[in-house]
């Protein structure tokens, strides 16, 4: 049995002749031919390298500690219970984004998946190019779905809101819950969010802990889309970036305001089925 291993495992920085910061990927898949054919994919491009691969979740585990990774591709059929895989490899490397790659589509694993963390899902029989046009976005932060996916995530949505009133009480925000809420509808990360209304990451994180619970939602995707649903922060306008003391300005680094639940809802190719949708950005879970 091979063991993980590592291929020029880098640091950080730019890929070559300036194609932007380098994606490091750890391949994790039960088959040699298939690991094989996404090096030869990723070798093409300036702005990949992959740093490491696994063929069982024990090597997967360990990989994700030994190597400095961006994206974990791993292969769903890799654990008895993929779902309890994700959150523990999440647990283990809180900032690795994973790319599940499943068998064929599974709308309740796909729900799960995506609940447990997973930043994109596709299926085995994905092409090349829509790979690597994955595995940018979801370095770049955004999650990333198959049309057929965004739909379920979508009717699954619809479901829980169209539970019996008692199962999602009417609540008010208070202001500061507003402006927080309103900037995760925009695709802010905590971070961001702390810097626009003034106050700390880990408050920011206990503000949507408890928003959460007062929605009755599980993460900022359910939230985005409760928001677009119920009109939660319509009209409301994410505090600007504070300009610092003599400073004649500062750019908006939020300026791309995308709606977190638009992108969710948005069609596919021309054909209208087959094609990827890429979620604007959802950042990380408060933890």
């Amino acid at each position: 049995m091979a063991s993980t291993v590592s291929f020029g495992e880098n640091n950080g920085g730019h890929g070559e002749n300036g194609a932007g910061p380098l994606i490091r990927v750890i391949l994790a898949d039960t088959q040699v031919i298939f690991r094989a054919g996404l090096r030869k994919i990723f070798a093409l491009e300036d702005d990949i390298r992959v740093v490491g691969q696994a063929e069982t979740l024990a090597q997967t585990q360990s990989a994700v500690t030994k190597f400095s990774a961006d994206v974990l591709i791993f292969e769903s059929t890799l654990a008895a219970n993929p779902v309890e895989a994700v959150t523990e490899l999440l647990r283990q490397a809180p900032e690795l984004k994973i790319v599940v790659v499943t068998p064929g589509s599974d709308e309740q694993l796909t729900l799960d998946l995506f609940r447990r963390g997973a930043h994109g899902i596709l299926s085995r029989e994905v092409e090349p190019e829509v790979l690597v046009d994955c595995l940018r976005k979801v370095a770049a932060g955004e999650p990333w779905l198959e049309n057929q996916a965004v739909h379920w995530v979508m009717e699954a949505f619809r479901g829980h809101n169209l539970r019996p009133s008692g199962a999602r009480p009417k609540v008010q925000l208070t202001p500061k819950e507003t402006l927080i809420v309103s900037c995760v509808t925009q695709g802010m990360k905590n971070k961001e969010i702390a810097v626009r209304v003034g106050t700390t990451e880990q408050v920011v994180k206990n503000y949507l802990r408890k928003v959460y619970d007062k929605l009755g939602v599980a993460d900022r995707l359910e939230l985005a889309l409760y928001c677009l649903s119920h009109h939660v922060v319509d009209g409301v306008k994410p505090p600007p970036v504070p300009i610092a003391p003599g400073a004649t300005g500062i750019a908006d680094p939020a300026g791309k305001a995308n709606g977190a639940a638009a992108g969710a809802s948005a069609g596919g190719g021309a054909n209208g089925s087959g094609a990827m949708t890429a979620i604007p950005n959802l950042p990380e879970e408060p933890s």
